[in-house]
């Protein structure tokens, strides 16, 4: 967003700021300065794990798992299934003896009696488990093997976690423990749209992910995070490396988060030729034409294959498999010199210049664009799969839905693989603070969008905030509220994403902003920050206590409501300066800017800091105006989500 330089006009320019006396609008004032300027002490860990400085402590640890995953999908005219086995090697990096180990069940969401299910609407929604009556993970066995003693084990499962308590309590600091789950379930047609299955003309499409028991984070804060997974809130995972096998019938082609090993064994000469090109090509290369899908040279071999990848310090992966995909890629060129792939596979349906035909495109400039901007990406590949989900992330893959064109495509794959740097790259929380991915993902969106092709599918005139002060009017939620409590998600899209524009437009500047926030993600990447790291990180960057802004941004509903109050003339003549009130009106407070129009045809904005309202709702200053004032408008580019535009301006007529 254009961020007005701003002019400052001090005593020594001749400009007076003086406490408003004068006559104002007083009716419906809301706002108290004590509540808003209180000093915000916010919670701390112990040990030293966080530091006041937003950054992780001197003695800040981090548990790690790191996953061998087997797993098939068999596909039958009754059903398509998955069985596998996942062996998790966990290290316990934590000062905690751990009595018990916790394992997050996705599937189980599934499962007609599950507490998502229970808490879908009757009319269904965005997140519904669809009444999926062979739904949920059936765990076939699990065992642990610790100090070179394996046993098996009975996990107690509730809802979508697993508890497996252990006969030798798991020593801290660094020690480590292995279970294996042996697993199966069925793969819903619609998984909550963040995996499932969609039929097309050459076959079906699988989007498969949570598809294997994965460990629960146990962190500094809370111990270990059991919030059961319900639909709308996402996930919180450790990092680690995986090395995982795809075994599929041997007429589809399996794309997946981070880098195929195997591909002499399971590729045609020509594909790992065109594959070995499109590493090198910054230009879209096709691995399989549209009128090859078909094609028995496409497809070689018999039987089934298995497809061996692997990714390294990553959170989760996930991955995709079709008789249908055409398959293409190019080089993304990083910051650093490094290169990587970008890939998409995708139906003859969504195929198409206006399309499908485009995705990698747009993957590869989002992830370069980000790169640059932010946090160099981290792996070597990442691939758009096109199918049921109408937009899902994981590291290195993501889901866009089947029938998206131009710039709704271009928006969908710009979003998920920004999610690459939030969360996967700075691991937050999403199922307690969803704001913290969804939001400041959504912000560095419109930094792309504007980015992308010299502003193909940018809207210069779009005015976010307009939007989201129908958000703040309407608000029975605030930001922090967990997900599954939220009554309206999109705000912490769009309201977060607004507040990190008002931050940087216009409170700090572009500089000190960008500063403060690429600090916040270099220390949290690959780390767990909370919100209260990010408000110390940014407080302490950007050298400004902004507990003003976060506190009622974050934790309540307030609105912004900034109006002109009254324009009085120094000595009844306007050649002497002419003294202005403004008014603020709602609970919220935001610096002023003012367009100022005089009738000699002088136009000039001024800005004036939050400090103002310090003291008092009401706030009087001199302009040093030379005739007669034609107009005042307040937050004239409308930058903040103000509830009340009509009191903005002021008309000298």
């Amino acid at each position: 967003m254009r961020y007005t330089k701003l002019n400052y006009y001090l005593s020594a320019l001749g400009l007076l700021l003086i406490a408003a006396t004068a006559s104002a609008q007083t009716d419906s004032i809301k706002y108290n300065h004590n509540e808003v300027f209180a000093p915000t002490p916010w919670p701390v860990t112990g040990d030293g794990t966080r530091s006041a400085s937003g950054q992780p402590g001197e003695h800040y640890w981090q548990n790690r798992a790191d996953y061998l995953i087997k797993a098939s999908l068999n596909e039958t005219p009754q059903d398509t299934t998955i069985t596998g086995e996942v062996t998790i090697t966990y290290t316990n990096n934590s000062p905690d003896i751990l009595d018990h180990l916790w394992l997050q069940l996705d599937q189980n969401l599934f499962k007609p009696d599950s507490r998502g299910a229970a808490t879908t609407p009757i009319g269904g929604d965005r997140f519904d488990v669809k009444g999926f009556s062979r739904g949920g993970y059936h765990i076939e066995s699990v065992s642990v093997t610790y100090k070179g003693q394996t046993y098996k084990t009975d996990p107690v499962i509730s809802d979508a976690r697993m508890q497996i308590r252990l006969n030798t309590p798991m020593g801290a600091k660094g020690e480590k423990i292995q279970v294996k789950v042996n697993y199966s379930f069925s793969i819903p047609f619609y998984g909550a749209d963040r995996m499932g299955r969609k039929k097309f003309k050459q076959g079906y499409v699988y989007e498969i992910a949570e598809w294997y028991p994965r460990m629960c984070v146990y962190d500094d804060v809370e111990g270990w995070n059991t919030l059961p997974y319900m639909g709308l809130g996402e996930f919180y995972c450790e990092y680690g490396d995986y090395d995982y096998y795809i075994t599929a019938p041997a007429s589809m082609t399996v794309v997946g988060s981070g880098d195929l090993q195997n591909g002499a064994q399971v590729l045609s000469q020509l594909q790992q030729s065109r594959l070995a090109e499109a590493r090198n090509s910054d230009k879209t290369v096709m691995i399989i034409k549209p009128e090859e899908v078909d094609q028995a040279a496409t497809h070689p071999f018999k039987g089934t294959l298995t497809w061996h990848y692997k990714m390294q310090n990553t959170r989760d992966i996930a991955w995709g498999a079709s008789s249908a995909f055409i398959w293409d890629g190019a080089k993304v060129n990083l910051p650093s010199g490094r290169k990587c792939i970008a890939m998409s596979a995708y139906p003859i349906e969504s195929a198409g210049e206006d399309a499908w035909g485009r995705s990698t495109e747009y993957l590869k400039n989002s992830i370069e664009i980000y790169s640059n901007k932010y946090f160099e990406y981290p792996w070597t590949s990442a691939v758009d799969v096109s199918g049921v989900a109408l937009g899902m992330e994981y590291p290195g893959t993501i889901f866009c839905l089947s029938d998206l064109k131009k710039g709704g495509l271009w928006g969908d794959v710009t979003h998920e693989i920004g999610h690459n740097w939030f969360p996967m790259i700075v691991g937050s929380n999403e199922r307690k603070y969803m704001w913290m991915d969804e939001g400041f993902n959504t912000f560095i969106n419109e930094y792309s969008t504007e980015k992308f092709n010299n502003g193909e599918y940018f809207n210069s005139k779009n005015r976010p905030a307009d939007g989201i002060a129908a958000f703040m009017r309407r608000a029975k939620d605030p930001l922090m509220t967990p997900s599954e409590a939220q009554n309206d998600y999109g705000q912490y899209y769009f309201k977060t994403a607004v507040g990190l524009d008002m931050l940087r437009n216009v409170v700090l500047g572009p500089d000190r902003f960008d500063y403060a926030f690429h600090e916040y993600v270099k220390h949290w990447a690959f780390k767990h920050p909370l919100p209260y790291d990010f408000f110390r990180a940014m407080n302490d960057a950007a050298g400004e206590d902004l507990n003003w802004f976060f506190k009622p941004y974050f934790f309540t509903t307030d609105k912004i409501d900034q109006a002109v109050g009254s324009v009085k003339y120094v000595k009844d003549d306007a050649a002497n300066g002419a003294m202005i009130t403004i008014v603020n009106k709602e609970k919220m407070a935001m610096p002023v800017d003012l367009k100022i129009t005089q009738a000699n045809g002088k136009t000039e904005t001024i800005h004036l800091p939050v400090n103002v309202w310090q003291r008092d709702a009401k706030w009087t200053f001199i302009y040093p105006s030379t005739s007669a004032l034609q107009s005042i408008e307040i937050d004239p580019d409308h930058q903040l989500p103000d509830v009340d535009r009509k009191n903005n301006v002021w008309s000298g007529k």
